[in-house]
C-alpha cells in the first residue's frame, strides 16, 4: 500500500548539510513549509512547489551577524543587499554602545552615534516604536536588537563628558528596562569613545542590573583595545560579575604596533575569566578596523585611510599622511581639519587576527558601517571571507567550526531563539553555498562588491537571494529575546 506523499512548499535536495551544531556535514534533503523546517532525511517521496537541487553544496543555518550598525539601515533599505548576499539572516542591531533606539536628541548625534545617521535618522523615542519601524519596513533579514549605554546618556546628561547622577542612572535604567520588556537583547557600551568614557564602571554596573531577570546580556567595545586592553577585559568582566549576566567582548583585537603579539595573552585572560562566569568575544575577519576618526589614534605610527569628511569630501580614500603633506601640516592638525570624518586604520597583526578568530569562543559578527560612502569591505565580506579565505584557503579552521561560529553559537549567547541550528520544527534561515567557490570579492578599494559562491538564501522559509541577486522576497523581522537553546551555560 502506497502512503500519500508529504508536501512542502520548498525542499531543497542532496545537500551537504552543516547543521550548526560544528558536527561534520551529512548529505541529507530539507522541506520548508510555513516558514518552518519540516523534514530533514531522505525525502524522495516528498512533493514541492520549489524544488532545489542543491548538487552536493553546503547547505547551513543562515548566518548571524552579532555585530552590526545596521540599526537605521534595516529601516531606509529594507532590501538588505550587502548582508542578505553574504547569507546573512539576522543581524544585531545597538552595538557599541549606540542604538537608534530609544533616543531623543537635543541636536545633533553625538560621535559616534553619527554612524547611524544624521539626526533625521533617530525618530524613536521608544524601542516599541523602533520594533514597529523594522516590522513595518519589512526587511530582508531578521532583526534582534541591544539598547545603547551612549544612546541613554545622550537621552538624559546635559554633557557626556562626565559621570551620570543617581537620578541619570534612573532615568537610563527606566528606559533600559523598558525595551528589555519589549524584547531588547540586552546593553552595549561603547567606553572607548569620548561619549563615554567619563562613565565610571560603577555607572556601567548600575545601569547593567536590570539585565539578569530578563535574561539579558551585556557587550561592549571596551575602554580600550591598546596597551591596556587587560584592565578593559576585567572591567567588562566586573561589570558581568555584578550584575550576573553573560558578557560578550565586542571585536576583539590587539590594537597598534605596541599590541602585536599579544592575543595570546588576552586569549589567556579570556578562558581565566570563562572558568567562573559566561564571557565571549566576536571579531571581523580583517586586520584593519574602522570608525569615524579618532584624534588620539592619529599618531603617526599606523596608515590610517579617510573613507569620508564633511568638511573635505574630496579627502575620501586618501591616507592621512598623504593629506598632510598636501596641505604642509602635521598629521594631528589634518585630522582636526578633516573632522568630523570615518577613518580606515591600519592597527592589528594578522598572526592576531587569525588566533582570536580561531579560538573556539569566538563568533563572528561584520562591524560593517552602511551609512559610510567608502564602508570597509567587512560590511559586505565578513562571512564569505571566514569561509573561504580563512576556512578553505588557509585552512585554519575547518568549515563546520566556522559555520558554528556564525550560528549556533551565535543565537545560544544572544538568546535568538529556534535559529542557528538546522532542526525540525525551528525556523526556516538556510543558506546554501559552493564551499570551493565562495569567497569575499569585496576590497577597500571597491568594497561594494557581493561575493561569490552564495547560491540561495531563505528567510522564515521564504527564497529572498539567488545567484547573486535578490529576488524580491523580503521576509525578516524584529526578533525579540528568547531563552538561549540548553541554557545558558551551554550558550557559552
Amino acid at each position: 500500500m502506497h502512503s500519500h506523499p508529504e508536501a512542502a512548499d520548498t525542499l531543497i535536495v542532496g545537500a551537504q548539510l552543516y547543521d550548526g551544531s560544528g558536527a561534520p556535514p551529512l548529505e541529507r534533503d530539507v522541506a520548508l513549509r510555513g516558514g518552518r523546517i519540516v523534514a530533514i532525511g531522505n525525502l524522495s517521496n516528498w512533493l514541492a512547489e520549489q524544488v532545489v537541487e542543491a548538487g552536493g553544496r553546503a547547505l547551513a543555518p543562515g548566518f548571524i551577524d552579532v555585530h552590526t550598525h545596521d540599526d537605521t539601515h534595516v529601516i531606509r533599505s529594507p532590501q538588505m543587499l550587502p548582508k542578505i548576499s553574504q547569507g546573512v539572516t539576522t543581524v544585531v542591531v545597538g552595538n557599541c554602545g549606540i542604538s537608534a533606539s530609544p533616543v531623543t536628541l537635543a541636536g545633533d548625534p553625538p560621535d559616534p552615534m553619527n554612524l547611524l545617521g544624521e539626526r533625521d535618522a533617530f525618530r524613536y523615542p521608544t524601542f516599541s516604536a523602533y520594533v514597529d519601524a523594522v516590522n513595518a519596513a519589512q526587511p530582508a533579514v531578521n532583526v534582534g536588537a541591544l539598547i545603547g549605554h551612549t544612546a541613554l546618556r545622550s537621552n538624559h546628561l546635559d554633557s557626556l563628558a562626565r559621570a551620570a547622577t543617581a537620578d541619570e542612572i534612573a532615568a537610563m535604567r527606566a528606559q533600559l528596562e523598558d525595551a528589555l520588556a519589549h524584547g531588547a537583547l540586552g546593553l552595549s557600551s561603547g567606553l572607548a569613545y569620548a561619549s563615554a568614557n567619563a562613565a565610571p564602571t560603577e555607572e556601567v554596573m548600575a545601569l547593567a542590573e536590570p539585565l539578569a531577570a530578563a535574561g539579558a546580556l551585556y557587550t561592549t567595545h571596551m575602554r580600550t583595545e591598546f596597551d591596556a586592553i587587560l584592565d578593559a577585559m576585567d572591567e567588562a568582566y566586573r561589570v558581568g560579575r555584578h550584575a550576573r549576566v553573560p558578557v560578550v567582548i565586542s571585536h576583539l583585537k590587539c590594537a597598534g604596533p605596541s599590541n602585536w603579539g599579544r592575543s595570546t595573552e588576552v586569549l589567556a585572560s579570556l578562558e581565566g575569566a570563562r572558568g567562573y562566569q559566561p564571557v565571549g568575544c566576536d571579531c571581523y575577519p580583517y586586520s584593519r578596523s574602522s570608525s569615524t576618526l579618532d584624534l588620539k589614534q592619529v599618531t603617526g605610527d599606523i596608515d590610517i585611510t579617510i573613507t569620508w569628511s564633511t568638511p573635505h569630501p574630496e579627502q575620501a580614500g586618501k591616507l592621512i599622511k598623504d593629506i598632510a603633506a598636501d596641505w604642509g601640516v602635521s598629521q594631528q592638525e589634518a585630522a582636526q581639519r578633516l573632522q568630523p570624518a570615518g577613518a580606515v586604520y591600519h592597527n592589528m597583526s594578522e598572526d592576531d587576527v587569525r588566533r582570536i578568530l580561531s579560538h573556539p569562543a569566538t563568533m563572528v559578527g561584520s562591524d560593517g558601517l552602511p551609512n559610510d560612502p567608502l564602508p570597509h569591505p567587512r560590511l559586505w565580506g565578513a562571512f564569505p571571507r571566514v569561509l573561504g579565505h580563512y576556512a578553505r584557503d588557509v585552512a585554519l579552521l575547518p568549515l563546520e567550526e566556522a559555520i558554528r561560529k556564525m550560528t549556533s553559537l551565535s543565537a545560544r549567547r544572544f538568546g535568538i531563539a529556534q535559529r542557528g541550528e538546522i532542526r525540525i520544527g525551528w525556523h526556516a534561515d538556510l543558506v546554501l553555498f559552493d564551499p570551493a567557490t565562495v569567497r569575499d570579492t569585496a576590497t577597500f578599494d571597491h568594497p561594494q562588491q557581493v561575493a561569490d559562491g552564495i547560491d540561495a538564501v531563505w528567510v522564515n522559509g521564504v527564497l529572498s537571494y539567488r545567484d547573486g541577486a535578490a529576488t524580491g522576497g523580503r521576509a525578516g523581522r524584529f526578533v525579540p529575546r528568547g531563552a538561549p537553546a540548553g541554557g545558558d551555560a551551554a550558550a557559552f
